[in-house]
């Protein structure tokens, strides 16, 4: 049984959710991404609890339970001067952090130093955070899909939708993403994501990630398809935020939310007929609750 048959839809029916990554991340993202969902068409985001801004993301939450917000489970820091590192103490989770208590920038020395049993503690403590506020996430995800750094950290992931009885994004194209085997690591039991369309920086560089986004409505076929953006703004605080690191960088963000605002593209939605769902539906189906 397909996704959109678990979910009990029609097979050929053209299911989509529009995703924000990053929320908490800086009040740049904070505020686009309330924007996008109060103006646009996006109708998915996720938080970033280690983060600064996760005060201000998880208020505007709290207040606002018609719109799906989700645990965005976090390993990793890419930045180049804006570092964070866990929820934790860093004494109870030391192979997760460099010489300063940071988050590794990338997920290869996650992968050579991270301990299960310490990524197991950090993503719980996350969820946790977000719960303790008063939230209640519809689903969880990855920043950078760090929990397929390796397979056992995957293995964390899993248990920890299975724990708090919520669903995980799971999708072959991202296992390939982080170098994982998707044949080796899914299981039959679990929910699917049929399709993930992300920006490339192939695109970006050519200054045509617009139009890539474009393409992806020409394109989306029956199934669960799950679009990825990091909607922002091309303000200073993100350039700082994002100084020399172009891909996925402020100038790719203000993109991303001028595209998922435009009325234009909410009548593609309508045009291709394609259906929006939210991972609260996904989750009431999945878990009966």
């Amino acid at each position: 049984m397909n996704s959109v048959q678990k979910l009990g839809f029609p097979t050929d029916t053209k299911l989509l959710i529009i995703h924000a990554d990053d929320a908490g991340l800086s009040h740049s993202e904070n505020r686009a991404t309330i924007q996008a969902l109060e103006k646009g068409i996006v109708n998915s985001y996720s938080i970033m609890a280690p983060c600064p801004w996760f005060y201000e993301m998880a208020v505007f939450a709290k207040n606002n339970p018609q719109f799906d917000n989700g645990v965005h489970l976090t390993l990793t820091c890419e930045w180049e001067n804006y570092r964070f590192g866990p929820v934790l103490p860093v004494a109870e989770v030391p192979s997760l952090v460099d010489e300063n208590g940071h988050f590794y920038k990338k997920r290869e020395l996650l992968r050579k130093h991270g301990k299960a049993e310490h990524v197991k503690m950090e993503l719980q403590a996350q969820i946790e955070k977000a719960l303790k506020f008063g939230l209640k996430p519809t689903h969880i995800d990855s920043h950078m899909y760090s929990v397929g750094a390796r397979p056992d950290f995957f293995d964390v992931y899993r248990s920890l939708g299975e724990m708090y009885k919520l669903p995980v994004v799971i999708n072959e194209k991202l296992f390939e993403m982080v170098g994982l085997n998707p044949e080796e690591l899914i299981q039959k039991e679990d929910f699917l994501i049929n399709r993930v369309h992300m920006g490339d920086f192939k695109d970006f560089e050519k200054g045509e990630l617009a139009e890539y986004y474009d393409s992806i409505f020409e394109e989306i076929t029956h199934g669960l398809n799950l679009i990825l953006i990091h909607p922002a703004f091309d303000d200073n605080e993100m350039k700082g935020i994002t100084i020399n690191h172009p891909n996925f960088g402020s100038e790719w963000r203000q993109i991303d939310f001028d595209f998922f605002t435009n009325e234009e593209t909410r009548l593609k939605l309508k045009e291709k007929n394609i259906e929006l769902v939210t991972w609260d539906e996904i989750r009431k189906k999945l878990y009966n609750n």
